[in-house]
């Protein structure tokens, strides 16, 4: 991965307005340089200006020592060298001044600008000066000479470092912004990765509170029935020794059912169960828990003496079976359905069901021996099913039974419901009874 503009701050440091030891080294370098060369050029200028040697030469060195501030006030440096042209000297800082100046991040219009006055101050000079060599007989050529060797001398100085400059400017300038796009690719992958991650938590806490619903729906209602049979038996099984061994086989069939149920359901979540449970999520997903927690809830609505079945889920036709299995442990149950009965899409009927089984599982634990009665509505574009019952006919009998409640039945009824765009409403009723009604759309 790349690293962040912050850590290219934090990582490079270096003294001054330097941002790395390796420029300060290689400026201070160029600028001694260059003072040499102007100290020895101010000889020279000092001889022809009529000045002492010394003086000329600490000007030299003088101007020749701006080099080292070329990254800070580049303008500046190429003014210095524009300056001392007429002096004859800076050539090097004049070169190194006009690089820097098209590197840097200033407008073209001033990069064009000083180039061309710094080529103009060169024209003029290097004119001036072969014309004077040639006056001398240093040269002996044509008139001609003096016009083209001043033009090249001030191109070759001047037009190299600028273009140079320039592309070393824009090479930069791409490095810069391929740095920055992958510094921005950086934070969104982390960005993406977080949000995957919440995704990730979210699904996995759906899927808990699914497979506890299941859980819930699946166990509950026969082991509540199963607390009704053997609280039957315990009262029978002196009077009615007949009546006593069916109930005692009842409620072994029902708790052979429940173990089986619960050992599907467990043996997936112990296996992504742990400290590396994260590792194992991959190959045992919450979604196979799911899955299995479907496959057993599909076995509540299969006969209670036929052991356990395979089915695709429960539906609204064995609703029928399951108000059975309430009448055998003892409630007074009915069944009244308006409209024409048809087949409606898997996880609505299946709603459906789990609403009006946890609706008879709650009258077992807290109205045992309540008549209830149970409507179902086949409508146009919904369907409609109520389960309400009376007043318990003894208020201690819920509490001989000692049914516990966690509470999560009604939760359970409203989250299913609701995910399928439904409504729910559950409440006591006037009577002294409870109802529980819910609306399911059909599509």
């Amino acid at each position: 991965m790349t690293t962040t503009g912050e850590d290219h701050a934090t990582a490079r440091g270096g003294p001054g307005w330097w941002t790395r030891w390796r420029s300060a080294v290689l400026d201070t370098g160029l600028a001694a340089g260059s003072a040499v060369e102007c100290g020895a050029e101010g000889v020279r200028f000092a001889h022809d200006a009529g000045i002492p040697a010394a003086v000329g030469v600490v000007f030299g060195v003088l101007a020749g020592s701006a080099l080292i501030v070329r990254r800070k006030w580049p303008i500046a440096v190429v003014l210095v060298s524009i300056a001392i042209t007429p002096a004859q000297m800076g050539y090097l800082m004049g070169i190194v001044g006009l690089y820097t100046l098209a590197a840097s991040e200033l407008p073209r219009r001033i990069i064009g600008s000083l180039a061309g006055m710094s080529f103009l101050g060169m024209l003029i000079v290097m004119f001036v000066r072969v014309r004077q060599d040639m006056q001398r007989g240093t040269w002996e050529l044509g008139d001609w000479f003096v016009p083209f060797a001043s033009i090249s001398i001030a191109v070759g100085m001047t037009a190299p470092p600028v273009l140079l400059g320039m592309y070393v400017g824009a090479r930069r300038r791409l490095m810069e912004s391929l740095r920055e796009r992958a510094d921005s690719l950086e934070r969104e992958l982390q960005l993406l990765a977080e949000r995957a991650e919440e995704r990730a938590e979210w699904a996995r806490g759906e899927e808990r509170t699914r497979i506890a619903r299941e859980m819930h729906d699946v166990v509950a209602h026969r082991v509540s029935l199963m607390v009704v049979h053997a609280a039957a038996l315990q009262a029978v099984a002196r009077k009615d020794p007949e009546k006593a061994v069916k109930n005692a086989a009842l409620v072994g069939d029902m708790g052979r059912q429940a173990l089986t149920e619960l050992r599907e359901m467990l043996g997936v979540l112990r296996s992504g169960d742990g400290r590396d449970a994260r590792e194992r999520a991959a190959a045992v997903p919450l979604v196979a828990v799911g899955v299995a927690a479907a496959a057993a809830a599909s076995r509540a609505a299969d006969d209670e003496g036929a052991g356990v079945g395979a089915g695709d889920g429960p539906c609204l036709s064995d609703v029928d079976e399951l108000l059975g299995q309430s009448a055998a442990a003892g409630m007074a149950v009915d069944l009244s359905v308006e409209g024409e009965s048809r087949s409606y899409a898997a996880e609505i009927e299946q709603t459906a069901y789990r609403v009006v089984q946890e609706a008879l599982t709650n009258v077992h634990k807290h109205a045992a021996g309540a008549k209830t009665h149970v409507r179902l509505a086949h409508r146009v574009s919904e369907i409609a099913m109520q389960v309400e019952n009376e007043p318990p006919p003894e208020l201690a009998s819920a509490a001989a039974a000692r049914l516990p409640s966690g509470g999560n039945g009604l939760v359970g009824m409203r989250e299913r419901v609701l995910a399928l765009g439904g409504v729910f409403v559950s409440g006591p009723t006037d009577a002294g009874g409870f109802r529980v009604s819910a609306v399911i759309p059909a599509a």
